[in-house]
């Protein structure tokens, strides 16, 4: 049985989206136990014979200044999903509450992995293969140092490992051209790690990709910081919107379009489903010691199943477990370059 805890408090809609989905979830996962944490009057109505309430009496709204929700509400719905982690209760834990107030808790109830400085945000974007691009970090990271990139890297091939069964991932480095010589300092040195991670054997390092390589499909994964990463994601939700809205437009025009509409519809269909940034909801915060998911505060309940979704994929295949071995066995390489970049802030006396 792969047990989850679900924050049924968090998001804009909270249990509105939470409740359906959950119920959707459960009836296509017979092997499934949910943890469905949030104040119980709320929850009472729902009623499953593998879902178990867990009392929380407050909840972390999307404007909690992360302050509040890690010092103050120590009884939210949030931080008791991601205790049912810590103690052992679930596997991992999904929320669409506060992206800063649910990566400080988790960060704080779990602590990082030996090995790992910050925790990185990782999820999925369509490319034009017909499968995803797996990119991180998402937002976590503003400010990020070229062992930080080689970090996320690491940890998105056991992501990719995990989750896709593909052995040895390609990871690419986000940057403003192909050649090694462009980018900042930050960048081209985390080339440099990455290339040195590649000739060691620790990862399938392709070299430098550039932004619309992402929705090519030219790598399995793309490391960046979080500012960029969260423009690139934020960029291809919109643009997702803008095809699915134009074509449902199209619809309603007049009758030949609808004619035409109706001729073409299966292959429109495929189209929508292919850009439908739903069904890529559910990020991952790597880095932790437990699995937590992220899903978008504003998901319907569609796209909160698919964050359920790969919570359960991500516990059923292990993921925690080969993000440590991958950690473990590239901690030569994580050492050394902590090591050096230790070395190269260390000021000599005048």
């Amino acid at each position: 049985m792969i047990t989850l805890a679900v924050d049924c408090m968090g998001g804009d809609a909270g249990i509105r989206v939470t409740l359906p989905a959950c119920k959707k979830f459960l009836d296509s996962h017979p092997d499934a136990h949910l943890l469905m944490v949030g104040q119980p009057e709320a929850l009472q109505s729902f009623q499953h014979e593998r879902a178990t309430i867990v009392p929380a009496s407050e909840v972390v709204t999307m404007d909690d200044p992360v302050e509040v929700a890690l010092r103050k509400k120590k009884d939210s719905s949030m931080r008791v999903a991601i205790s049912q982690v810590k103690s052992g209760a679930a596997l991992a834990a999904v929320s669409a509450g506060n992206t800063g107030a649910l990566m400080a808790i988790a960060r704080y109830v779990l602590k990082t992995l030996e090995g790992i400085d910050r925790p990185a945000i990782a999820t999925q974007l369509p490319h034009a293969k017909g499968g995803a691009t797996t990119v991180l970090d998402l937002g976590a990271n503003v400010d990020c140092s070229a062992e930080h990139l080689l970090q996320f890297a690491v940890m998105g091939s056991a992501l990719v490992s995990a989750l896709e069964n593909k052995e040895n991932p390609t990871v690419g480095l986000l940057n403003i051209g192909e050649e090694a010589i462009k980018g900042s300092e930050v960048i081209k040195r985390a080339g440099e790690l990455l290339r040195t991670a590649g000739q060691s054997g620790y990862l399938n390092f392709y070299g430098n990709v550039e932004g619309n390589d992402i929705f090519k499909g030219t790598v399995d994964i793309v490391t960046c910081d979080g500012f960029v990463g969260n423009v690139a994601l934020k960029a291809s939700e919109g643009v997702a919107s803008m095809i699915s809205n134009g074509l449902k437009q199209e619809f309603k025009r007049n009758l030949l379009t609808k004619i035409a509409a109706v001729i073409a519809y299966p292959v429109l269909a495929r189209l929508m489903k292919r850009v439908d940034h739903r069904r890529y909801n559910g990020a991952a915060l790597l880095g932790l010691r437990g699995l937590v998911f992220k899903s978008h505060g504003s998901a319907d309940a569609v796209a909160y199943e698919h964050a359920l979704r790969r919570a359960y994929d991500a516990a059923r295949n292990d993921l925690l477990g080969r993000v440590q071995t991958k950690i473990q066995t590239a901690a030569p390489l994580l050492m050394s370059a902590d090591s050096n970049a230790a070395a190269k802030t260390v000021t000599s006396p005048t």
